[in-house]
């Protein structure tokens, strides 16, 4: 796990010189560099190392071209890869490795000095969040490669010894961050946010600082309970049963997609502007990357039929998810191709969309509808989501088709998913509203007319549940519909896929269930690699994770 370049950190840690800057590119209020002599020994402050680990959340741009868009949206079949000529997965995984175990070391610094400080519930709460970002990051790597150095890991710069830590079960590590993800729900106090170091600290935080900021850190929580608990629930049901019920019977706080009263919109997501930087990588990925189209599948779900005018679209996230071709065209590449399709090609992410009178040029070979330009080139409004209430929605849906924690409740179950739909379709099309091109300034309603009678009642008149009459059909709709809410996030929909096996597919199922160890963990990290393999079956792509049925 740990090379030279590793090493490097570990010296760097051991004299506390720590990076503190969330931004990559820019700095804004909030999050400015220490100015001081970088020659010097600095202690980096709690709030700054904590704002380091949020920045970890980001995904590299190495994750969303050899990971997002080389693997996931093909296996997920939330988008058609059309052509396989980069193969590199592994600077990917690398990049993901790598990410996470950097930022391991912080938390654990972080955790020490928790411990050190006189407990007043302040303090409780900043264990809390630090315990929550933790949990997510490590339950979105385990989902990923399976069994990893967890318990462990993180140490180096305390204990030499633990430099290649060994490898922890998924399960142990799904169990453990449950619990703490429990803890954190009960020990969170939103009242207490008026003592220091809390204030302080609290002014690094991205995702939530203000208004309410601790009860969403607690939503947070309990959503990441829900998500984690039902996808467990093949392996583990009387536990996760256990998870969904305390949530559910105890009234205790999540996100919320939709209420009586209509449209709420919660969801937890990194803010590129309001976090203080540009997230320039995304349209690199996309840009660099270029094979990514529409698909047969996804079109298939969003409308009824394939007329190239559009007039079978009956969802509006078509128009936020995809645009029409270079002929203004809506035309689905194959999910299934063969030797007589036309290859795909132009130039539809290229920079050069952003000059005025240039935006519908896409390249005269683009015959196949890309992704919305808006969508990977917006640098500063487009959000990394972490979780939706839409999602919490479809989670509740199908526990309670399936009795898991909840009374089996059909109808209580439709009423979870339409609002689910509901949901999903109004953040969509308010996000979208937000969207705008970086060099111009043109936003996306600028530019883009969503038709009138587009909505969530549209698509609701096509996958509601009284048009299907089995149980394994409303499951199918549950599941499609949380399979497009996850379109910017094809790692969940990939969990959601192998967890499931009943989101739309064309084809064979799915059989690429996990990614391997990158290769430097498998150089330096050879024995405790070597015992994991071992326990988990392989290191290829058909071994099944612990969770999955």
């Amino acid at each position: 796990m740990y090379n030279k370049a590793n090493n490097k950190l570990l010296l760097k840690l051991l004299t506390f010189i720590i990076p503190v800057s969330f931004v990559f590119y820019s700095c804004t209020k909030d999050f400015e560099d220490i100015n001081t002599d970088p020659t010097a020994i600095t202690i980096a402050s709690n709030g700054s190392l904590f704002n380091g680990i949020i920045q970890s959340l980001v995904l590299t741009g190495n994750e969303q071209f050899y990971i997002n868009n080389e693997i996931l949206y093909k296996q997920t079949q939330l988008a058609a890869l059309t052509k396989e000529e980069w193969g590199n997965y592994t600077l990917g995984t690398e990049s993901m490795w790598s990410n996470y175990y950097k930022t391991l070391p912080s938390v654990r610094e972080l955790e020490n000095r928790f411990e050190l400080i006189d407990t007043i519930a302040e303090i409780t709460n900043m264990k809390a969040m630090l315990k929550i970002v933790l949990a997510y990051k490590t339950f979105k790597m385990t989902d990923i490669f399976g069994d990893m150095p967890f318990f462990d890991a993180g140490y180096g710069f305390q204990d030499l010894d633990l430099l290649r830590p060994k490898y922890d079960s998924q399960k142990s590590i799904y169990k453990y961050l449950l619990e703490e993800l429990q803890w954190c729900d009960e020990n969170i106090d939103i009242t207490a946010i008026t003592k220091e170091p809390f204030v302080t600290f609290s002014a690094f935080d991205p995702l939530f600082r203000g208004a309410d900021q601790m009860l969403n850190w607690q939503k947070l929580a309990n959503s990441l309970r829900l998500r984690y608990a039902l996808r467990m629930s093949d392996k583990e049901p009387e536990l996760a049963g256990e998870i969904i019920k305390d949530i559910y019977e105890n009234q205790r706080p999540v996100f919320v997609g939709y209420s009586l009263t209509g449209y709420v919109g919660e969801s937890a997501c990194i803010w590129p502007l309001r976090a203080g930087f540009k997230n320039e990588s995304l349209n690199w990925s996309f840009r660099e990357h270029k094979n990514l189209r529409m698909g047969s599948n996804i079109w298939h779900q969003l409308s009824t039929h394939d007329s190239t005018d559009g007039s079978g679209i009956f969802d509006p996230r078509a128009y936020i998810f995809f645009e029409t071709n270079n002929n203004n065209s809506w035309v689905a590449y194959p999910q299934l191709p063969d030797n007589n399709t036309p290859p795909s090609g132009g130039i539809p992410y290229a920079e050069h969309r952003d000059n005025p009178g240039s935006y519908a040029i896409k390249g005269e070979n683009c015959i196949y509808s890309p992704f919305n330009y808006f969508v990977v080139r917006d640098e500063d409004f487009m959000p990394i989501p972490l979780i939706t209430g839409a999602e919490i929605h479809f989670i509740l849906a199908e526990a309670y088709f399936k009795g898991i924690g909840l009374p089996k409740d059909p109808y209580l179950g439709e009423a979870e998913y339409l609002n689910g739909i509901g949901a999903s379709v109004d953040w969509w099309m308010e996000t979208s509203d937000r969207l705008k091109l970086p060099l111009s300034g043109v936003a996306f309603p600028d530019q883009i007319q969503i038709p009138d009678g587009l909505g969530p009642y549209s698509v609701q008149e096509v996958f509601g549940m009284w048009n299907v009459t089995t149980e394994e059909e409303k499951l199918e709709f549950i599941y499609t519909q949380r399979w497009l809410d996850a379109f910017r996030q094809p790692w969940e929909a990939y969990a959601l896929t192998r967890r499931t096996g009943m989101t739309p597919r064309e084809g064979d199922p799915i059989e690429h269930f996990r990614m391997p160890y990158p290769p430097s963990e498998v150089e330096y990290n050879t024995t405790n690699w070597t015992e994991a393999l071992a326990n988990q079956g392989g290191d290829t792509p058909d071994f099944k994770l612990w969770w999955m049925p």
